[in-house]
């Protein structure tokens, strides 16, 4: 899968770069919402990865915008906003999924898998 990843910390971005690419997977990594929404506009992705908490535009925001285009690519908040209010909100944004930091790698592997089987 084509996966976009936007997550401003750098130690879980790279995490997440590396262990996907490991599962074989091609990421694209940004650390602003501003460019996380650049990059859903010139790309096409299998799915994306997007933490709430952004510089400049918030996680909910972009995902608010990308469904406001159409976009229907399947997006997985990643946040450490864990109560059920923020995960309700994640999910009336327009997110497909939404898993709470800490997380278990593979539970976000098969997250992923999932979001992708519901999408063809």
């Amino acid at each position: 899968m084509r996966l976009l990843v936007v997550e401003d910390d750098e130690k879980i971005g790279a995490f997440l770069v590396k262990g996907l690419g490991q599962e074989g997977h091609v990421v694209d990594w940004v650390r602003t919402g501003g460019d996380g929404d650049g990059a859903f506009q010139s790309s096409r992705y299998d799915a994306a990865i997007v933490d709430v908490m952004l510089p400049g535009t918030g996680g909910l925001d972009l995902v608010r915008a990308v469904r406001r285009r159409r976009d229907h690519t399947p997006i997985l908040i990643l946040s450490a906003r864990d109560t059920v209010p923020d995960r309700v909100a994640g999910l009336e944004a327009g997110a497909d999924d939404y898993l709470t930091k800490p997380f278990s790698f593979a539970e976000l592997v098969a997250r992923l898998a999932a979001l992708q089987r519901r999408a063809t």
